[in-house]
């Protein structure tokens, strides 16, 4: 072997360990489901119900989309009652986890003073396709100080509560400290209740109950606070599978994370904002005199966050893939940036981040460009959704196979592969040793480039496509 071929050699182990291969995946790409919608913030599912999405539009609309179709009639229409400056709107949905039976659903929406309600509703009793607009209960208002930092994300953990995420009230930098308060302020944090009592009668702005598990019940701090120190979560989700909590944050000046919460946690996690942003101190434009200590052992880090580089500014929260279609990618959480039309994926294992890819050039749809992901969601199989709010469209995530740099024909990018690579590298057409199949880059010679594409689809799998 060449001195040159044995230096690739010894920095390609080093790149993906010896005697290893790297986290396969299964290369992906986006098709248009739905089209038309306007300024969408969210899509979900009923429990059980494959044949219907439910988009959610800024204005106050919910639209059920059926076969591709956005069916003229919205669900539930409240552009009347609904406030839509800045990062208002009708922000979020969560269906109660028996709804075939109780017709009972949940949002999250800015009234046109431009604070927070979460409602509950009933399906119309004669038609499934509509809500029953005059079944309107308010379980809780949260009075908001400025137009942006809304949160908006609502849904049922697998503990059959409601959870919801606020933001801080914004305008920047949390000047009133209200992440870091625990008492007297719901803002800067999830909120977890029980919409099967009340134990607020008197008050019509708070119709539900308090869990007792909650972790400042019966200690300083509001009963209803899950965790706090967040600055705008923006989508947050459950594992279906295994329950754990994602939590994606928007950042302010330099970082954007992503948060995470194992099923068992008992909550009361404070995430720092506003003494930090991600792991970096604030101790600029928005510190110090934010409440807290940036070194407090007790403030917990995200698990991942990328900086505002490249036009990236806001992230967009996810969902880990649990649907059928593409076993390769079960256990893959997605997220995005809304600024750049990025789309990001993890895997989390055994407390460490692996795998984590851009996956913004895979996902070339035929039609349209996704470049404003507002929000991603499940259907009724798992299958991931990407919202982009830039068209008024919905994409679905499908595989891409097969892996572009499988040379060997066994459907996978591996150590056989790069063993045909490194055998040809540095050969060029016509001498002895070329091998037009690792040529990827089609210049007639096997070099870096090559050497580079087939590191960038090492690990592709297409054999994870069979069940």
């Amino acid at each position: 072997m060449s001195d040159i071929r044995a230096r690739i050699v010894v920095g390609v182990i080093g790149l993906i360990g010896a005697g290893s291969t790297a986290q396969a995946y299964v290369p992906i790409n986006a098709v248009r489901i739905a089209r038309g919608l306007l300024s969408p913030t969210f899509v979900t599912h009923a429990p059980g119900d494959e044949s219907r999405l439910f988009a959610l539009e800024k204005i106050g609309t919910i639209r059920i989309i059926r076969d591709g179709l956005i069916l003229p009639t919205p669900f539930l229409d409240l552009t009347a009652e609904t406030g839509t400056q800045s990062e208002q709107g009708m922000l979020g949905l969560a269906f109660d986890p028996n709804y075939a039976a109780s017709g009972v659903f949940y949002i999250n929406h800015s009234n046109l003073a431009g604070d927070t309600i979460i409602a509950r509703y009933h399906v119309d009793s004669n038609d499934p396709d509509r809500a029953d607009p005059m079944s309107r209960e308010v379980l809780l208002k949260i009075i908001q100080p400025n137009r942006n930092h809304n949160g908006g994300w609502v849904g049922f953990g697998p503990d059959g509560m409601l959870y919801i995420s606020t933001g801080d009230g914004g305008s920047q930098c949390d000047p009133q400290e209200r992440a870091q308060r625990i008492t007297g302020e719901l803002l800067g944090k999830i909120l977890r209740i029980d919409v099967r009592g009340d134990d607020f009668p008197a008050d019509p702005n708070r119709n539900y109950a308090i869990p007792l598990d909650n972790p400042f019940v019966g200690t300083e701090g509001d009963d209803e606070i899950w965790a706090y120190g967040l600055r705008n979560p923006w989508r947050c989700s459950f594992d279906r599978e295994t329950g754990d909590f994602w939590i994606a944050d928007v950042g302010q000046n330099d970082w954007e994370e992503v948060n995470f919460q194992p099923a068992e946690w008992q909550g009361g996690t404070n995430y720092g904002w506003d003494c930090r942003e991600a792991y970096s101190c604030t101790d600029g434009p928005c510190g110090p005199d934010n409440g807290c200590e940036c070194n407090d052992p007790t403030l917990h880090d995200p698990i991942i966050a990328y900086g505002h580089e490249n036009g990236r500014c806001s992230i967009t929260g996810g969902y880990v893939y649990r649907g059928d279609a593409i076993p390769g990618l079960q256990g893959t959480y997605f997220y995005g940036d809304y600024c750049t039309g990025d789309i990001f994926s993890l895997r989390y294992e055994n407390d460490v981040v692996v795998d984590a890819r851009n996956r913004k050039a895979e996902l070339t749809p035929a039609v349209g460009v996704i470049n404003r992901p507002t929000s991603f969601g499940e259907d009724a199989c798992g299958e991931l959704l990407i919202v982009d709010s830039g068209g008024g469209e919905i994409y679905q995530i499908v595989a891409n196979c097969p892996c572009d740099a499988d040379v060997t024909g066994d459907s996978r990018v591996d150590l056989a592969d790069l063993a045909a690579m490194l055998a040809a590298f540095g050969h060029a057409l016509g001498e002895p040793g070329y091998n037009a199949a690792v040529d990827l880059t089609n210049d007639d010679v096997v070099d870096l480039a090559d050497l580079a594409a087939m590191l960038a689809d090492f690990g592709c799998d297409c054999t994870a496509l069979a069940p």
